[in-house]
Order: C-alpha cells, then structure tokens, then sequence
C-alpha cells in the first residue's frame, strides 16, 4: 500500500532546484516538499526568500516530515544530517556519492535499527538506473564484470579532446555548462568516478571496499599526443570506473582507458554515462544515459521518492557471496605511458614491453606492469607522465609469470 509523502529537502542547488520542477510536474506521485533547508540567506535563488528555512532542525525536528532529501556538496556536514535523519525513523534519499562511498555501512545499520530506507539512485551514473537494476535484475546472476563512464565532466572534456579541443578549453566549456565545478579536482583527478566505483562494487558484487582501497588516475595529464595516438589506432579515450572478478578476488580501479570501435561506450559523447555489465548468463549489456546537468540526477532522485511510496529498501543479497571475495590490487594490465622525457618512461616499472617510440619531442611506451606498483608514481600530481590503459584483459599475477616462462622457453630453443 503506498503512503504519502511528506518530503524535506536539504539543499537547492542544481539538483535540488532541479528535483523541486520536475517533482512539481510529475502528476503520477503523491508527494510534497513542506520543506527547504539551504546555508546561505543571501544567495539568489529561482523562488522567493519564503520557500526557505536555515536550520536543518527544522526537518529533522519535523514530526510530519517523513522523508529527507539530502542534496548538499558538503559530505561531512550529509553525513550527520542523514544519520539524524536516519535515526529519528525518517527515510531518506541521497546523491552524496563521497558519503556514502565512507559511510555506508554504518548508515546501512542505522536504517535497518529504525526501519528506514535509505536510497541513493541519484549517487552512481546520473539518470541511469544501475544501482536499482543491480538489486533487483542481477539479484540472482553472477556478475563477472562491471565498468563504465560514471562521470559526466570528464566525458565531456574527453569528448572534446578527442575532438583536438585542448584540456584547459575543454574544461571552461564544461564549466559554463554547469557540468564542472569551479574547483574540478574531484571530477578530473578521478575521485568522483572512485567514490561510485565503492557504491557499484558493494551493489554488484557485495564486497565491502573503502575508498583508499582503490587507485584512481585521472585525466589531467592526457596531452595531444596521446590523443593522435588514439586516432591513429582507431581508439577513443574514456575515463573508466572499472571492476572485475580474477579468481576469488575483486579488482577494480579508476583510470583513462583506450576503447576500440568495438567496444560498447565507444560512441558514448559529452556528458552522456555509459556502464557495462557482464554476467555469467545474461552475458554484456549496456546502460546509457545523461549524467551530468540538474535534470537527470533530479530523476533519479524523483524515482527513489517514488519507490518510497511502497517503502522500498536495498536488501544488498550480493553481500552474502561478497564474504567470499576479497578486493585486491595484485593483478596485470597492459598500459601506454608517455613524457617528454625518457627518464620519466623509466620509472614504470615495465614487466613485459610491447612497443617503444621516441621522438625529440615525445616517448611513449606499452607494455604489462603490475597495476599495485602504479601506485607510488602518483600520476594525478604529476604532469610529466601519462598513462592510458589499452584494451587487453587483466589478468592474475600467475598468468602474466605462466605466459613470460613460455617466452623465454621459446627463445631459448
């Protein structure tokens, strides 16, 4: 049976200001905003001064309030106001990726203390509805594989690279069309992507994964050169949030990627997201849509409001055969590397080389490298290295040792 819903909402900017017109259009839902609690008094905003309130107790003191919308950037200051909310029994709805990426579990036990939801669709992927098909379509498949472009910015200013637009004009545009914000670390540095990263591997494949598990590359370093090698091979660059079953273990991480023609987000632009799931019956199939912008999160916010109404939750099945995997960095993957400068090539340290090419202006490398020993070169603070991954499988430590004692017993007959 559904039940009204009386909704407080905690923040109103792009999403928030998004999610109060397409809540206000939706005639199929039974709900109202009775409240909105934003920071800045001052701050101009699309409806008059008397929509506003300025303390957050105002909802969560709120006996009438039975649902809290949280939509603010900051993470710390999301975390006490959902765990309030959370215990009072109030549901709640989320798209706090940051958060929940360090807190879920918690929360997760908070909410099921008070028999509460707590949903956060609006978290991973924009308007794509990954998280809500991996409960409940994938409940009983084995999932071997999940990857794909989470973040809206960073295919926007890839897009544009690919394009020969160069990164700094790229990001202005990006900037100006509100996907970026005016400090885009979080975007371009890949922690945005690592964060929903946490939230797909919980949902996908049940293993618990703290966000300084996982090594994320980002885009900054990607230069020209990179992209006319791209073009040259009939590659596109994406930046990929991307985990994988090896054996027992869970392997997954953040970094630039060059896809083939072939390959199912090739042709996925702009700020459009794209994820990959490849299961053991269902085999590979694709999810698109926009994920970047006010509307398409506001969407997947307003969807969990709507499966509120039947006071639906996240049962988290996958957690049981989770306890069986462990996360691990211990893996090989083949990669390409380029600088200006041959002693910087040097330092990855290389396990097999593919291919070596230097110019006076430019060196690049391919070759396989054990993906733990990538992360003390610190890529995201560095602008003399690039790295990109090429298409090839990862594969297990043993497999990569198996195939180069095969090598060498064939050169030396």
């Amino acid at each position: 049976m559904s039940k009204k819903l009386n909704i407080g909402l905690v923040g109103f900017g792009c999403v928030g200001s998004g999610l109060y017109q397409v809540l206000n259009k939706s005639r199929l839902i039974d709900a109202r905003i009775k409240r909105i609690v934003v920071q800045d008094p001052k701050k101009e905003r699309t409806l008059s001064l008397d929509h506003f309130s300025f303390d957050v107790n105002d909802i969560l003191n709120d006996e009438d309030i039975n649902v809290v919308i949280e939509l603010i950037n900051d993470s710390d200051a999301a975390f006490e106001i959902v765990k309030s909310a959370l215990s009072s029994g109030k549901d709640v709805v989320t798209a706090n990726k940051k958060l929940l990426a360090e807190h879920l579990d918690e929360l997760v036990l908070i909410a099921k203390e008070n028999n509460a939801s707590l949903l956060y669709e609006g978290a991973v992927a924009g308007s794509i509805p990954i998280i809500r098909n991996l409960e409940e379509y994938y409940n009983n498949d084995s999932l071997t594989s999940i990857e794909g472009i989470v973040n809206g910015t960073t295919n926007y200013i890839l897009t544009k690279s690919n394009e020969g637009i160069g990164y700094i004009e790229a990001l202005k545009d990006a900037q100006n069309l509100g996907f970026a914000e005016l400090n885009p670390k979080l975007d371009v540095d890949g922690y945005d992507s690592k964060y929903k990263l946490v939230l797909l591997i919980k949902h996908a494949f049940g293993v618990k994964v703290k966000p300084a598990q996982i090594q994320n590359i980002g885009i900054k370093a990607i230069t020209p050169y990179e992209v006319a090698y791209a073009k040259e091979k009939g590659y596109r660059i994406k930046l990929f949030s991307r985990a994988e079953k090896l054996g027992d273990s869970i392997v997954g991480f953040v970094a630039p990627h060059f896809i083939k023609d072939i390959h199912f987000a090739y042709n996925v632009n702009n700020e459009f997201n794209a994820v990959v799931v490849e299961a053991l019956f269902s085999d590979k199939q694709l999810f698109i849509g926009k994920g970047a912008g006010s509307y398409p999160t506001a969407s997947a916010v307003l969807s969990d409001v709507s499966a509120l109404k039947f006071d639906y939750q996240y049962e988290y099945r996958k957690s049981k055969e989770g306890k069986k995997l462990r996360f691990s960095n211990d893996f090989f993957l083949k990669v390409y590397v380029g600088s200006p400068f041959i002693e910087a090539v040097n330092e990855v340290p290389f396990y097999h080389v593919d291919e070596l090419f230097q110019s006076d202006d430019y060196v690049y490398q391919t070759g396989w490298v054990k993906f733990s020993e990538l992360s003390a070169l610190q890529f995201n603070n560095r602008t003399d290295l690039s790295l990109v991954i090429l298409s090839d499988k990862l594969k297990a430590t043993e497999e990569l040792i198996e195939v180069k004692n095969a090598r060498r017993e064939l050169e030396y007959l």
